[in-house]
């Protein structure tokens, strides 16, 4: 199930028929109290937010799904008719998965979901050791010498990441991509905060976190 919250009737209802069209069951809110409401009934697969609404506005809803256990891990896309960088940052570092400004193609939203169900699909299989570090996505368990670490979504993601590509040199611009969904104009420090503040959680293995003057980050040989 996919929900979707959208003031705007003609845009709802054209989202909800195309991601049936595609197979996919889905609903619209028109408000964000409906969605609460329905949300009580059954958690979705993935959530569309609009962020200009009446009653509360998108970013307000993100941050409670984020503090919720029962919606802290379901993906959400950001639609919206704001499209400065600073929308954009408050909105990914708010917990957004992916960021889609308006006007957008909808067959391009519909591979931007299919993608993002198939990374929920396929969190948690494995686990990783690297020295006294490990990680557990099927728990989401993060541990430094057997003490548990905790993390922010992006923080723990981003880990995630660089652990199931051990050894290789990850670019900021990849790093955007796939954990934030978001293709930046300009060079961002939003990778840069995110990786000094898993360094300092990490504590000791935060050193095991290795910056590549110039082209980006890596963990492990």
């Amino acid at each position: 199930m996919i929900y979707l919250v959208e003031d705007d009737e003609s845009i709802r209802e054209l989202v909800v028929y195309t991601l049936k069209s595609q197979g996919m069951d889905a609903k619209g809110f028109e408000r964000p109290s409906l969605f609460w409401k329905e949300l009580e009934k059954e958690v979705p697969a993935l959530i569309l937010l609009d962020i200009m609404l009446p009653e509360e506005d998108g970013i307000s809803i993100l941050r409670k799904l984020r503090t919720r256990l029962d919606t802290c891990k379901i993906p959400v896309i950001m639609l919206t008719a704001k499209g400065t960088e600073y929308d954009v940052v408050m909105g990914l570092d708010s917990g957004a998965d992916d960021y889609i400004p308006k006007p957008f193609r909808m067959m391009e939203l519909i591979s931007r979901i299919k993608a993002r169900l198939r990374r929920a699909e396929d969190k948690g299989a494995e686990e990783y050791h690297l020295e006294n570090l490990y990680l557990c996505p099927g728990r989401h368990i993060v541990t430094v010498g057997q003490e548990p670490v905790n993390l922010t979504l992006k923080e723990y993601e981003m880990l995630v990441l660089l652990l199931k590509n051990s050894g290789m040199v990850l670019s900021r611009t990849q790093l955007l991509n796939q954990i934030w969904g978001y293709e930046f104009d300009g060079e961002s420090r939003t990778v840069d905060v995110h990786i000094r503040t898993l360094r300092q959680k990490l504590g000791s293995a935060g050193d095991l976190i290795e910056t590549v003057r110039g082209v980006g980050y890596k963990i492990g040989r």
